[in-house]
């Protein structure tokens, strides 16, 4: 209500009514403040669609990640046996150094540059290799140990050395190292050796044996030298020189040896012929063609002139 002079006031009495009366109706209207909205509409909170299933997936991923880091801890905690008091078949040391306390099984192992393999000083490295060849190799490089041979192969050489004083014990450097076997070995087999020269002391024999056949080449030339020099072999020895060969000493070939005829046979046969092998007092050697029985040395052109 209002009059000229502006808003009429209300008593106490009638402000009390008025507001007993609003509360009497807000507390009895339970639909006040609510609005119908369909709930589609609503904003729904979470991960749907694909947020869902990549979170499902990623779920999926880290589960199988646990079961694959289950299954390498319970390998290492069985096999390599790490347990509170560190592992129990191998140490690890500062120095790069990789020790085994016990009997190891494994396949190929790929070490670093310049490895060591090696055993305790008073007990034996024993390595076996279950009917297979045990192989080292690093580069061109390859040393296999067999059942009945070990063979080393390399195209830039070996070299034998003793670990505490640094000596070499036995290289194939021959423009450093002269070809020495060493102490102890008496018996060099090879293939095939190329080397400049092949001596032994002055209180040993020098015996060279082969089992098939034997071919001693030079480049500039080949000279056998020694107090007595003998050549066994059960076939044909042969000797070939571009320009001559010398036999400077005495020569002694055994008749025993060479073949011989019987004493009625022809000495002019149209299939072969015979010749005597005759010496000049300068060593020289020559033959002679045999026409009859206790035939010399006769020959019309003398070799042993002084043109010889």
């Amino acid at each position: 209500q209002q009059s000229s002079n502006g808003p009429v006031k209300k008593s106490m009495r009638e402000k009390a009514v008025e507001r007993r009366n609003v509360n009497k109706e807000h507390n009895s209207n339970f639909k006040a403040g609510y609005i119908p909205i369909d709930e589609d509409r609503l904003h729904k909170t979470g991960l749907r669609g694909r947020k869902g299933n990549l979170a499902i997936c990623v779920i999926v991923l880290l589960f199988i990640l646990a079961v694959i880091n289950l299954i390498i801890t319970l390998v290492i905690w069985a096999v390599i046996r790490i347990g509170p008091n560190g592992c129990d078949s191998m140490e690890f040391h500062e120095s790069g150094l990789l020790r085994f306390k016990q009997v190891s099984d494994m396949g190929v192992i790929h070490p670093l540059y310049k490895s060591t393999v090696g055993g305790r000083r008073n007990e034996d490295l024993v390595i076996t290799g279950n009917n297979q060849p045990i192989v080292f190799q690093q580069g061109t490089t390859k040393l296999s140990v067999e059942k009945d041979k070990t063979s080393i192969t390399s195209d830039i050489g070996m070299e034998f050395v003793d670990p505490r004083t640094q000596n070499t014990l036995f290289s194939t450097d021959y423009e450093t190292h002269e070809f020495h076997l060493p102490n102890g070995v008496k018996i060099l087999n090879v293939q095939k050796a190329s080397t400049e020269r092949i001596t032994s002391n002055a209180t040993s024999d020098l015996n060279i044996k082969v089992d098939g056949r034997a071919i001693v080449r030079g480049n500039e030339g080949v000279f056998i030298t020694g107090k007595t020099i003998e050549f066994r072999m059960g076939g044909n020895m042969e000797l070939k020189a571009e320009n001559s060969i010398i036999l400077n000493g005495t020569v002694m070939v055994s008749p025993s040896r060479l073949p011989s005829s019987s004493y009625g046979e022809q000495f002019s046969n149209g299939n072969w012929l015979r010749f005597k092998l005759c010496m000049c007092a300068d060593g020289t050697l020559f033959k002679v063609q045999v026409t009859g029985h206790n035939m010399g040395c006769q020959t019309s052109v003398n070799p042993c002139g002084a043109t010889h």
